[in-house]
């Protein structure tokens, strides 16, 4: 009995486990705690549904054993008078075949050999019918203690049969059985029922669930998608506005708290963006004014310079380049401030001119005016068939060309090769310089397009001097024409990528 019901336990068990690892692993947190619902009633539901046939197959099997006792041996001894029928006498000790149940077996046993063998048919009123056992059916009702107690034996012309062994007067043992068919077909019955009972639970339970746990989760679906729309935001620059904030619900739950301490952190990170962009404004403005009152007095002081070079009289050689280096200088200086005035310009936001530009003809100029300035250098020239338009502002399209092709004649030693190629791919322009040269060094890439950047080792010994406002002037242009420009490096092969949208 217990082995039996260990069996059907272990098969519930293997069910449940072969579903479970056929469902897909849940990934957000409603469908864990759905699944969790879930699997908690089906482990519930099984472990009530196997204690149920457990103790269901212990009752009908306790029947069974009670119908063995009550029968007695009275049917295995009278088989000892005819194989066929047994005693017609009336209340002898070997009783009524018509009193015993249908399926009835009854054996008689003489040391180890079976000498009779019947089972009761359907409705057969007094006649038995013998049955042919095998060596290993009779092997095993030998093996069955005259104990008292009901034991489990297969027998392959029959099925199951529940037997009791009882010791005849004779010194031979007689078994009688009873099938374990109607005990079986009863809990294989149990076990149909609960597994539809169970499947339907966990039908109605998961659809029940999913729509509780989405309910109960509304106030985190607020808080996440109010933290997906912050995430969305570009945060880096400029005046930001941030979203309404998310609804809080309960305080005094999970949910409630974690709404509450995220629209606190919203409130901080506003009032952070907020003075940031106020140091901006505040920094832009002063670049701006500064630039513009700088230009002036620095003009001044290069046109007092070059007055002085144009004395008639006699001047000193120390005198003579003092004023050279001043009118240089301020020469210099006066390039720096305008650059820095268009940088405070454009990062203002001041729109630039929308016209149509001929890029190819601004590159052609570009390269004629690189090859005045760096005859060392061998400059290749790579152009489409066709013009390339694009919609903008030709004088900071020319500053953006100038400024990359005097990168390239700067930084590399003479005898580079630069080449400057421009194509129209798709809805874009695409304008490419390259040089052969020893490259950016890798610890100035990431800033490279960042203001006043300079690398520690030139690329040419002896380079000029820059400001470290080219490249940055460049990517701001770009940016302002709505393109994008890249740098890709390394020993030998550096290339200046812009894409700007095609007119």
């Amino acid at each position: 009995m217990r082995a039996r019901a260990g069996a059907l336990g272990r098969r519930w068990w293997l069910r449940l486990t072969a579903v479970l690892r056929a469902l897909p692993r849940p990934r957000t947190m409603r469908a864990r705690l759905t699944a969790g619902l879930v699997v908690l009633l089906a482990v519930s539901c099984a472990a009530v549904g196997v204690a149920a046939v457990y103790e269901l197959d212990g009752f009908l099997t306790g029947r069974l054993d009670q119908q063995l006792q009550d029968a007695g041996a009275r049917f295995p001894a009278s088989l000892e008078h005819s194989s066929t029928k047994p005693s017609d006498h009336d209340g002898d000790e070997h009783g009524d075949t018509r009193r015993q149940s249908t399926g009835t077996f009854g054996a008689r046993l003489v040391g180890e050999d079976v000498t009779n063998a019947a089972v009761v048919p359907p409705g057969a009123g007094t006649v038995v019918r013998n049955v042919q056992l095998t060596a290993r059916d009779e092997a095993r009702l030998a093996a069955v203690p005259a104990d008292g107690r009901a034991h489990t034996v297969c027998l392959s012309a029959l099925g199951d049969y529940r037997v009791l062994a009882t010791p005849g007067k004779d010194g031979d043992v007689l078994i009688t059985g009873l099938p374990t068919e109607p005990v079986d077909a009863a809990v294989h019955r149990l076990e149909l029922v609960a597994s539809l009972v169970l499947c339907l639970a966990l039908v109605v339970a998961g659809v029940a669930g999913a729509l509780w746990v989405r309910w109960s989760l509304r106030p985190l679906n607020r808080v996440a998608a109010t933290a997906t729309r912050v995430s969305e935001l570009p945060l880096a620059s400029g005046e930001v506005a941030l979203p309404p904030r998310a609804p809080e619900s309960d305080p005094r739950s999970e949910v409630g708290r974690v709404a509450s301490a995220f629209n606190r952190m919203l409130g901080h990170v506003e009032d952070a963006l907020t003075k940031r962009h106020a140091s901006e404004e505040r920094l832009r403005t002063f670049a701006a004014d500064a630039s513009h009152e700088l230009r002036t007095p620095v003009a001044s002081v290069r046109g007092h310079a070059e007055l002085a070079l144009l004395h008639p009289g006699p001047v000193p050689p120390k005198v003579t380049r003092a004023l050279e280096r001043i009118a240089a200088e301020s020469a210099r200086m006066g390039e720096m401030v305008d650059e820095l005035l268009l940088l405070a310009r454009l990062d203002a936001g001041r729109p630039l001119e929308r016209l149509p530009v001929d890029l190819t003809h601004l590159v052609l100029d570009a390269v004629t005016d690189a090859r005045a300035a760096g005859p060392g250098h061998r400059w290749v020239l790579e152009l489409a068939e066709e013009p390339v338009t694009v919609a903008g502002d030709a004088h900071r399209l020319q500053q953006v060309l100038a400024n990359l092709l005097a990168n390239a004649r700067v930084h590399t030693p003479v005898g580079t090769r630069v080449a400057v190629s421009l194509e129209s791919v798709g809805t874009e322009a695409v304008l490419k310089v390259h040089d052969d040269g020893p490259g950016v060094p890798e610890d100035v890439r990431p800033g490279v397009f960042e203001r006043f950047t300079r690398a520690d080792r030139r690329r040419a010994d002896g380079a000029g001097t820059g400001s470290g406002l080219g490249l940055s002037i460049v990517a701001a242009v770009v940016e302002a024409h709505n393109g994008t420009v890249t740098l890709e490096s390394r020993p030998g092969a550096t290339t200046f990528t812009v894409r700007l949208p095609a007119a």
